[in-house]
């Protein structure tokens, strides 16, 4: 019995750990890849190759979806462990799809701590600060 319970603590452990790293090394790639103009407008245009390719995207949002939820599981624990908790759930939030996604976004980046912290990763990926 002991044994297993040291082994499911030791999974939770690795768990927990591969998420710390996978968030670590995602946040900034994903703030970079934002464009500048992202929260520029009331409402986003649809892609011309979400139009064009309608199978890609739907796969492509299904890995974007399930990327961000494991930077807002993340972004959780950073909370209690070493790490930018808040900045990862806001990436988090930022990649999965839900209904008012696009108002919630703008709110969450007009935060100045936030849209600081968001033009800080955009900096050191020498990419423009966010309007």
């Amino acid at each position: 019995m002991i044994e297993l319970l040291a082994s499911s603590f030791l999974a939770k452990i690795i768990a927990i750990s591969v998420l710390f790293v996978v968030s670590i090394l995602s946040l900034p790639w994903l703030v970079a890849k934002l464009p500048e103009d992202y929260f520029v407008g009331n409402q986003r245009q649809q892609s011309e190759w979400k139009r064009r390719y309608p199978l890609m995207s739907i796969l492509v949002t299904l890995g974007k979806n399930l990327l961000g939820y494991v930077l807002i599981a993340g972004g959780i624990l950073m909370l209690f462990l070493p790490g930018q908790g808040v900045l990862t759930i806001v990436v988090g939030i930022l990649l999965i799809d839900y209904p008012g996604k696009y108002k919630l976004e703008k709110k969450l980046a007009k935060t100045p701590a936030i849209f600081k912290g968001l033009n800080w990763l955009r900096a050191k990926a020498n990419t423009p600060p966010l309007k």
